[in-house]
Formats: structure tokens, sequence, C-alpha cells
């Protein structure tokens, strides 16, 4: 029995993979990099067969709630020769290569502050494809995280006033540069930033429990809660336009938790009733059980015929800063 015990563990280590995380701490300088972009560190031939195809499948896959198709993150590859320099202190990297075991390495801060960098490598192309496979959700969750707090960080540098916010809300939120005031109620704030072809804006709002979770179908009462707000107060430039939820898609709907908090994500697409205006939203709904309310928070994107990922994923991590005041 003893020497049985021994074989099998040996067969698993033989077949599994080694995952190492480790907070090297060597970093030297700052980090560069466009926010959801990842550097592929990865030689022509891997690159331009089935790992690499696998690569684009799993981290170019398109965002859901867009309109129009647009990738996870932006993939840029490296060949292995030219992992030196520069390219090395990317923000995010992930280095693909065949070697003699089956490996994964995640490493935080390696060559530049802050800096996500994993090692995936294998003796085959199949056990590569298995390995990326099986570690593809981890690293996308680690990098996501990571790309929030970069862009809460960029927030915070020169940050716009949350007093308002904290006034009527109770609660303390990074917001970017140029984000403005645009309508301010009793019980709701309208925040956006113009842009160059469009806004990007941000609605605050709070609703009593009882309104959301009543007949135990959260995301039905929660379209309706925005729908009742768009209708109240965000209106087109021509008569009887007011914002509302595309009835023609489902939304994409999850149960999440923002700063220990639990919250319900909605994703999906927003117009103008009357009107051709449209784009991405995505909603927060907040359980703050100590007021008996949820806490809604509400992004949406006006960017016609222009990419639009990032402008969410700003929406998305000005949200995820929220802080609840005692």
């Amino acid at each position: 029995m003893k020497r049985s015990g021994t074989l099998f563990i040996l067969i698993l280590l033989l077949f599994s993979c080694i995952e190492k995380n480790e907070n090297i701490g060597s970093a030297t300088g700052t980090s560069f990099g466009e926010i959801n972009s990842i550097s592929i560190v990865i030689d022509d031939n891997l690159w331009n067969g089935e790992i690499g195809d696998t690569l684009r499948k799993k981290w170019a896959a398109p965002v859901d709630g867009l309109p129009q198709e647009e990738p996870l993150f932006t993939l840029n590859q490296y060949p292995t020769k030219i992992f030196e320099g520069m390219v090395k202190k990317n923000r995010n990297i992930i280095v693909v290569k065949k070697g003699k075991k089956t490996d994964f390495v995640h490493q935080k801060n390696r060559f530049a502050d802050p800096q996500q960098l994993f090692y995936i490598t294998a003796n085959s192309s199949a056990e590569l494809v298995k390995l990326v496979e099986l570690k593809s959700a981890e690293i996308i969750k680690k990098i996501k995280e990571s790309e929030i707090v970069e862009n809460q960080k960029r927030f915070l540098k020169t940050p716009v006033s949350d007093q308002l916010i904290q006034e009527k809300f109770r609660v303390k939120m990074a917001l970017r540069t140029n984000y403005k005031y645009e309508l301010v109620a009793k019980n709701f704030l309208w925040i956006r930033r113009e842009l160059a072809t469009g806004y990007n804006s941000l609605l605050l709002y709070e609703v009593p429990i009882s309104q959301i979770e009543k007949d135990h179908n959260i995301v039905n009462n929660i379209i309706k809660v925005r729908d009742s707000i768009g209708k109240r107060y965000i209106h087109g430039s021509l008569g009887k336009t007011w914002m509302i939820t595309e009835k023609a898609y489902s939304p994409y709907f999850l149960q999440t938790q923002i700063n220990h908090k639990l919250a319900f994500e909605t994703k999906g697409t927003w117009q103008l009733k009357n009107d051709f205006m449209a784009g991405p939203f995505i909603n927060y709904a907040i359980i703050d059980p100590k007021n008996n309310r949820y806490l809604i928070l509400d992004g949406f994107t006006y960017n016609p015929s222009k990419s639009k990922r990032d402008l969410v994923f700003e929406l998305e991590a000005m949200m995820k800063s929220v802080v609840f005041l005692p």
C-alpha cells in the first residue's frame, strides 16, 4: 500500500503543472502600457498556429454587452528573442514557450511596477493548448483586477471632487478628470464627461431593498428601475425621447461583490425611445442593509462608430472604487 501510494504521487507530479505565485519585489522602474493591453511573448511559428489561435480565442474574445464586437484585451506579440529592454517593462506580459516540462508561473512586479507576468511552458503544442485552456480564466481575472486598480490610480492623479456624492449617498468614489455634474436632484446624480464624438455618463441613485427583491426577479426589477430613471431624467433633444434598456437582447447578469458588499452586475445596450441614439451600459446594484437600500451605479456610453471597450471599463473602474462611509 505504501509503495502504490508513492507511485500515485509521482504520477500526479509528472502530469500536473507546477504553479508558482511569487511577488518578486525586485522591479526597477515604472511599467507602461495602454489599459487592457497584453504583451504576448511567443515565437512566430507558435503564434501563427493552433497555439496562437487558442490565445486569441481566450484573451481577444468579444467583450460582453458591447453593441459592436471588440476584444477583451489588445494583444501585442513579440518573439522570445526580443524579450528584453522595454518589452520587459510592459504592465501585462504572458510568455508562452515550449520546454522540457509543463509549468505555469505567475510573478508580480518582476521587471517593473506594477506588473503582472505569466509564464506558460509545456513540451508540446497539444500540452500548451491544454495549459492555456486551464489557466486562461485565472489570467483574465488577475489582469482585469489589476487594470481596474491601475485605472483608479490614474483617476486619483487629477481627481474630480466627490463631495456631492458623499453628501447625498454617504459613499466615496474616485472620479476621472473632466467629469462634470450634469444634473443634481434630491436622490439622483448625473455625472458626465464630454468626448470628441460623444460622452461617458455615470448615474447614482438609490431605491428600497424591497423594490429590487420583490417577486424574486432581481434582474427584471433592476431594468424596470433604470428605465423609470431614464424616463424621468435622461431625455434626448427631441420631444418624447428618453433612455430605455434595449429589449431586443437579454442583458448579461451576474452576482458579484464590490468592496465586500453583495452586488448585481447588469450589462447590455441602452437606446433613446423614439430616436436612434444607443450604446452600451453597465449597472451595479449594491445592497446596503444598514440603510435598507440598494445603491445603484449606472454607467452608459455614447460614442457612435468608435471603440467603446475602454470607455465602459473606465466607468467600471470608477464604480468599483465606491467605499461606503460609516
